[in-house]
């Protein structure tokens, strides 16, 4: 069934729009979730509360792209989920975005940005002119959330050089950012 189709049924208040939307994209938010928390059980209950959410907020949204609307939806629940199960007071996710949280822009300018592909483009741009291993670094630490004693003997180099170029690129990307006029 068409996206448009499913949304009239959302606004229609009909359960088939529920039924729908699990025939085509279960299986596409079940793996996005699922690869945020690594588990069946927490990524099925996410792809519920994403139904659920998005049957409460479509009385007001009308998606034109229903499989980008429900992807946003559960990546936030999913995130939302492994920052409650991984509370610490280092390491994890947590940790991640606070290293991350002086040369990356505000949510609001960030999704906007996003949905233009600009700020996409700039980060791809920026990581693609990074020497190999400062890249590998990078994007081992934010990507795959590696931690920096893994990186280091992946790498075969000292825990002090992993954390001296993540701190130079961050420090880099900031600077690029700025000059591409994001807003921080």
């Amino acid at each position: 069934m068409e996206d448009y189709k499913i949304v009239d049924l959302y606004w229609e208040r009909s359960e088939d729009a529920i039924v729908e939307t699990r025939h085509k994209y279960e299986r596409m938010l079940s793996g996005i979730s699922y690869s945020l928390l690594n588990s069946q059980e927490d990524a099925d209950e996410c792809v519920n509360d994403t139904y659920l959410r998005a049957w409460n907020q479509m009385p007001t949204d009308r998606p034109i792209y229903l499989g980008a609307y429900l992807s946003k939806i559960i990546r936030a629940l999913s995130i939302s989920r492994f920052r409650s199960q991984h509370r610490q007071k280092r390491g994890g996710f947590e940790n991640l975005c606070s290293e991350l949280d002086e040369c990356i822009p505000d949510s609001c300018s960030i999704e906007e940005q996003y949905q233009s592909g600009r700020l996409t483009e700039i980060i791809n741009r920026f990581l693609g002119e990074l020497e190999e291993e400062k890249r590998v670094i990078f994007v081992r630490r934010y990507f795959f959330s590696d931690p920096v004693d893994v990186i280091a003997k992946r790498l075969g180099i000292s825990v002090s050089k992993v954390k001296t170029s993540l701190h130079r690129t961050r420090e880099e990307l900031r600077r690029v950012l700025g000059e591409e006029d994001v807003t921080l």
